[in-house]
Formats: structure tokens, sequence, C-alpha cells
């Protein structure tokens, strides 16, 4: 059996290890630097590449399987973008050793800016991550671009050398991509016909490529051979994705029930030692539930998934009936089931089970849920300030009543309440996305006017070394 996660990571971005004693010591880190380096000395003790005997991926005959032809969003427009760009330095105290050299490359950037290497560039859909310092972009004629952190190579160019202005991933150039996700340090695209490429860290099976390694620099498809997919989605280190028929599949680290099989995949490996069976390749999840008010447990047949997202460590899912299920880390009410208990397979989120009360979108931050109702009402739930003052349940956002919600991002630290971004006054927002502190926005730029309005916008030219 492969050698598994070593530290136990939770919900909120904390790092729980054993002591030889064996007394437990929470450490609470508010960045990635200290819990990468004690990860990485557990890969090196490990070995490089971990591969799982037996690994039976998911196949369809030549003749079963569907032919379909995704594409790529409608929307197009110039890229905005604002937050901090320092991006080896986002959520750490200091900038590690081998990065050294960026210390004093990116700034923040306190209002909308135009990236000046992408002036001629028309953008359809723009791509982060809650807990990601990384950032895509796809244009309209389906080309993936990418740039910010890239340690685990999580940018897709071969390397592990910091972008701080968007290039094209070339080795997906002949690919038509329409649809990409970000994960805390790993990333997946995925192409017209229903494929998807995986690329950076694989520590936990998150590329769902059959294995465990360190870092995969360039892009490889997923070990899947089943019915085109046609939704990606990722957590901090696990991944879902879903096919044309709305099964839903996940792989990597299975902590919190976060893979939706019925199991936090951890063992003892050995004495004061967790560590967690993995799934390294994509994996269906067979059953959804609900539980009624006396506790009795029923499964949900016929759910055909739509749309999949998720937080760090948990998991909406909203089907053809509009219902939605959620899944993983109970922590803070993210799951809405008006309790904290981690839920190990898809559970019906109540609230969106009656008659003319399903969600069309859901959306998923680091530590809350959001979701639009048929009646265009925005529901949320989960941490609402950073004092961890939680929504158990779904609640209706009343200050934005009577807005059409078109798109709606999350970043790392979620403070839920409204208000509007004055600096784009005049400018038509297509859509938004948020990483772990800076925000991405496509404005459209199809009259006279609005390009006037977009000029008026300082540019944003990020040094290189």
């Amino acid at each position: 059996m492969p050698r598994k996660k070593v530290t136990d990571v939770s919900g909120n971005g904390g790092v729980k290890r054993k002591r030889a004693s064996g007394k437990k010591k929470d450490r609470e880190f508010s960045s990635d630097d200290e819990f990468e380096d004690y990860e990485q000395e557990s890969i090196k003790k490990a070995g490089k590449q971990t591969t799982k005997s037996g690994l039976q991926p998911v196949t369809v005959s030549g003749d079963a399987k569907e032919n379909i032809k995704l594409e790529v969003p409608k929307v197009k427009g110039q890229l905005l973008i604002f937050g901090a760009t320092n991006w080896d330095l986002i959520g750490r105290k200091e900038v590690p050793k081998q990065q050294a050299a960026y210390r004093n490359l990116g700034q923040n950037l306190w209002g909308p800016h135009r990236y000046g290497c992408l002036n001629d560039v028309q953008v359809s859909s723009v791509v982060s991550g809650s807990c990601a310092a990384h950032s895509l972009l796809i244009t309209t004629e389906g080309k993936l671009w990418s740039w910010g952190r890239n340690e685990k190579g999580q940018l897709g160019h071969g390397d592990t050398k910091r972008l701080d202005a968007p290039k094209l991933v070339e080795a997906l150039g002949e690919e038509v991509i329409v649809a990409a996700a970000c994960g805390r340090n790993h990333t997946l695209a995925l192409t017209e016909n229903g494929a998807v490429y995986s690329f950076g860290e694989n520590k936990l099976g998150q590329l769902g490529q059959g294995n465990q390694t360190d870092a995969v620099l360039s892009p490889s498809t997923i070990l899947y051979n089943g019915q085109p997919l046609v939704k990606v989605a990722c957590g901090a280190e696990f991944s879902m994705v879903v096919d044309c028929k709305g099964n839903v599949y996940s792989f990597g680290c299975p902590e919190y029930g976060q893979l939706g099989h019925n199991s936090d995949g951890k063992f003892i490996a050995r004495a004061q030692r967790i560590e967690f069976d993995c799934e390294l390749i994509p994996r269906r999840v067979a059953i959804f539930i609900e539980k009624t008010k006396d506790g009795q447990v029923l499964p949900v047949p016929n759910v055909v998934a739509r749309d999949v997202v998720c937080g760090a460590n948990h998991t909406l899912v909203l089907d053809s009936q509009k219902r939605v299920f959620s899944w993983g880390f109970g922590g803070y009410g993210r799951l809405g089931h008006t309790e904290q208990k981690d839920e190990m397979v898809p559970r019906l989120v109540k609230l969106f089970d009656f008659p003319g009360r399903g969600a069309t979108q859901i959306y998923c931050g680091y530590q809350c849920s959001f979701a639009v109702s048929e009646m265009g009402g925005l529901f949320f739930w989960g941490v609402t300030n950073t004092s961890r003052e939680s929504t158990m349940y779904p609640k209706a956002v009343q200050d934005l009543c009577g807005w059409k919600i078109r798109s709606l991002a999350n970043a790392f630290d979620d403070i839920c309440y409204t208000q509007e971004v004055k600096t784009l006054d005049g400018v038509y927002s297509e859509q938004v996305a948020m990483g772990y502190s800076h925000s991405l926005v496509i404005a459209r730029q199809e009259t006279e006017q609005e390009k006037e309005r977009l000029k008026k916008l300082p540019e944003y030219n990020p040094r290189t070394l």
C-alpha cells in the first residue's frame, strides 16, 4: 500500500500532528509555509513516487460512449485584477528560501488594474480558488493561460518558476479548453471533447493519474476512460468531476469524508501515526442520502448532477431537479444541515427540496457556501466573519434582495456583508473570480463608451526576473 498523507489538516487551515509521547499538538498556521516544509520531509521519507496496485479506471466501451463537443463560454472581455500579487508571500509570514529572489516582486493593487500584456486578448473565463495563489484564464479561442505561485508546477509550464503575468500554457496549445479549476497547489483543465488534464501537486493523488508524486509539472490526462466529462472542481487537496450522464467522481485526499465514499480514509499505520487511504483515480460517488427529523437515513434516487463546486474541505452538488447536496467537513455549518457533523456521503440540503424553492446556481468559499434560488434570491451558510461566527443553515442575503446574481466568488477569509465596488462604476462585469488574496473580473468592452471607461483604469505591468 502506498504512503499516505502523514499530517491531519483541519478545515480552517490548521495542521495537527502527534508528538512521540502520544499527546496531540494543534498548530495553527496562517499560511502554507511550515505545513509544506513538514509535508516535504514526509515525502522524502516516503520516496518520490507511490503507485497503488490493482487500480481499475472507469471504462466505457466505444459503442456506449457519448460524443460531445462542449463550448467555450460566450462571455468575452478584458481582464481586471486587484489585491495582493506577491504570489509567494500570500498567506505566509515569509517567502520560502527557494523563492527568496522573488521576495520584493509583486505589489498590493488597491483598485482594479488592467494587465498590459493582455490588452489584445479577449477573455471568456477566469478561474482561481479560495485557497489558491495562482490563477487561470481561458480565451475566446479556448486557450489556457496561467500565472501566480508555481512551486508545484500548478501553472503547467514544465517548471516551478513563478509567473507574475499571464502566459499561454503551450502544452495545451492544440486543445480547446472550456473550463478549469484551481486547488491549493493543483489544477484541472477540461477540453471540448470531455477530457481532463491535471498538473501540479500530487502528494495525495489529487491529480487522478493513478499515483502519488510530489509534483507533475506538465499537463497529463487523468486515468479515466468513462463517459465524457462536463464539469471540474477542486478542493484544497482533492478533485471532483462530473460526466455527461450526471455521475460524480472524486479523487485525492479523503479527509472529513470530502470524497463522498462513506469514509474519511484514516487508518493507523503504526504507533502515533495516522495516515490516509487516498483515491488515486476517479471513483464514482455511489449514494446520495437525506435525513428525516427523527434521524432516519434514506437514499435519494435519480440524482443527475448538473454542477459541482468545492470549498477547502467540502463539496456541493446541484442536480437536475434543482436539489442541493453537501458533504465533507461540517465545521461552522458550511454544509447547511443545522449541525457541525462531518458528512461522509452527499446529504440533501432540505431548504432547496420544495416546489419553487430549488437552486439554480451554487458556490463554495473556503469555509462557507452559497446558492441562488429559482426566485433569484441568494442564500448563504457557513462562516460569516473572521471571528468564526457562523450560520448553520441557508439564510437569505437580504442586502442583495432584488439583485440578479450572475456570478459570485469567494476569497480565503469570509466577511459577509455587501458593499458596492465604486471603482468599477460604469464597468459591466461579465464574470468574477477570487483567489487566496486577489480578485479577478472580466469587464465587457463592446461599445466605445465601455472601451473608454476601461482605458481610464491604471495598467499593471509587473516586474519580472
